[in-house]
């Protein structure tokens, strides 16, 4: 999906959940929060929900109220976009604590009965920091961290950030290696 697709995929679903009187209130993260943000102009497959907002509470994304998934899936036919279009794939990262600052950084959109939180771009740099090191170099992921053009203490804090949800030597490794690829060298993580 490229920026318009995403936009008008998130404006009939919301769209639809007003004709049934419905609201829902996400929080995004990614790739489609990066394009949707102008970050990045590459297209998505997906929308990655992190997070689900009822009553001022931040819920995990699974499960996803069955109102909401069915309208997702609604939307998706109706575009002919893939089944997973618009998911709650990263909800782990809530559980295990987002960056700090992160409720207060994020940028809402608003889609008739559907509000779309984005992460902000500092918080774009933990999360596409944290997925580079998994998934290495050459990965969207790395791509998309060098388009952010993170400064170095972007980087660190986003390092700190990353450790807190794996403290393993080895990820640890591929961290302090991932970091030196993008200019910072020694690190203290």
């Amino acid at each position: 999906m490229h920026h318009a697709d995403l936009r008008d995929a998130l404006q009939t679903l919301g769209e639809l959940l007003a004709a049934r009187a419905q609201h829902y209130d996400i929080v995004v993260i990614g790739g489609g929060a990066l394009l949707l943000l102008g970050l990045i102009d590459r297209p998505t497959r997906d929308l990655d929900i992190v997070s689900r907002i009822d009553g001022g509470r931040w819920l995990e994304g699974e499960p996803m109220p069955i109102p909401l998934a069915n309208a997702i899936e609604e939307v998706g036919r109706a575009l002919d976009l893939d089944d997973d279009w618009l998911n709650a794939g990263p909800t782990d990262l809530l559980r295990f604590g987002l960056p700090p600052g992160f409720a207060e950084r994020v940028v809402s959109h608003q889609y008739a009965g559907l509000t779309v939180r984005l992460a902000s771009r500092v918080d774009q740099v933990a999360f596409k920091l944290y997925a580079a090191v998994d998934q290495g170099p050459r990965s969207k992921h790395f791509k998309d961290l060098q388009r952010l053009t993170p400064a170095r203490e972007e980087l660190l804090a986003s390092a700190r950030w990353c450790r807190t949800h794996d403290t393993s030597e080895g990820f640890r490794d591929m961290l302090v290696q991932a970091l030196a690829l993008l200019g910072v060298e020694d690190p203290d993580v």
